[in-house]
């Protein structure tokens, strides 16, 4: 085993065992945990990434792969670097574990098919689509863009909506769209429309009247409205199903807390307007 050249840099003696993905070793790759699965399709969606090193980069992955990468100025910061971190003309170390990626070349193609279209794909097509969308929006509730993560939501209701299933498949349709109205209820009280929030979720008590989670949202978006009836009964019922539920539990003793403030200034307000008038210009005697 031949020894590293005197005077070598660590990138340098670093690259020298590590593959050329770029072909011009503009980008070397070294593997420190092989991954599973197929490759990183070209169309999979990959949010944020700035330097065309680190895109070829995540083509050559799998997932659950941990690789260590080389990126030459040209594929990463350039002749001007990023200051003051960066210097021009600098050489970079990337480790990347790539956890999973969505490829949604497929459901884009899918979507943008007419409904007669879609018909003509079996259902577990029309599923597989749909949660693909429903992940997607997963992804970017994650990254707090919940607005992107709503539209991608609607895209895979709207799929589920419109496609009909014989009875004997109509449960597979009806789970699905179940999770769907969940995630749209828990992204509208994170935009702050508890309104629609809680139109979502009584949408998945539809559909199973006794789900804890459509109840908790239910009952979220009720206190957010000042509904505090309304809160409780959705709150009640939902810590029946999952009497453990230290979420459910913790919005129980906010509700507590949120009618006591609204029933003391409720109080303070009527004491207010009634109490007798101390009044020192009292009508004297004729």
């Amino acid at each position: 085993m031949g020894g590293s050249a005197p005077g070598q840099s660590p990138y340098q003696r670093l690259s020298q065992r590590m593959l050329d993905i770029s072909g011009d070793r503009g980008v070397l790759k070294d593997v420190i945990r092989e991954g599973a699965g197929e490759l990183v399709t070209p169309d999979a969606s990959v949010l944020d990434i700035t330097l065309w090193g680190m895109e070829l980069g995540l083509l050559s992955m799998r997932r659950g792969e941990l690789a260590r990468f080389l990126f030459k100025p040209t594929y990463a910061y350039g002749t001007l670097g990023c200051p003051p971190l960066i210097p021009p003309n600098t050489t970079v170390l990337f480790e990347i574990e790539l956890l999973d990626f969505l490829d949604s070349a497929e459901s884009d193609k899918f979507c943008a098919l007419s409904a007669e279209q879609q018909d003509q794909f079996p259902l577990q097509k029309v599923l597989k689509v749909a949660a693909t969308e429903r992940e997607f929006g997963n992804y970017l509730f994650r990254q707090n863009r919940f607005y992107d993560a709503k539209v991608r939501y609607k895209r895979a209701l709207l799929l589920l909506h419109r496609r009909s299933a014989p009875p004997e498949e109509q449960h597979l349709v009806e789970a699905a769209k179940l999770l769907v109205l969940l995630n749209l209820s828990f992204t509208y009280l994170k935009l702050e429309r508890p309104t629609t929030a809680l139109c979502y979720g009584e949408q998945a008590l539809v559909i199973d009247q006794k789900n804890a989670k459509a109840l908790f949202r239910c009952g979220q978006a009720c206190l957010l409205m000042t509904e505090y009836q309304k809160a409780r009964d959705f709150l009640v019922q939902a810590q029946k199903a999952q009497p453990f539920n230290h979420d459910i539990n913790n919005e129980l003793k906010k509700l507590a807390s949120c009618y006591k403030d609204y029933t003391d200034k409720e109080k303070e307000m009527c004491h207010r307007m009634f109490a007798p008038c101390d009044d020192d210009s009292a009508v004297g005697e004729n």
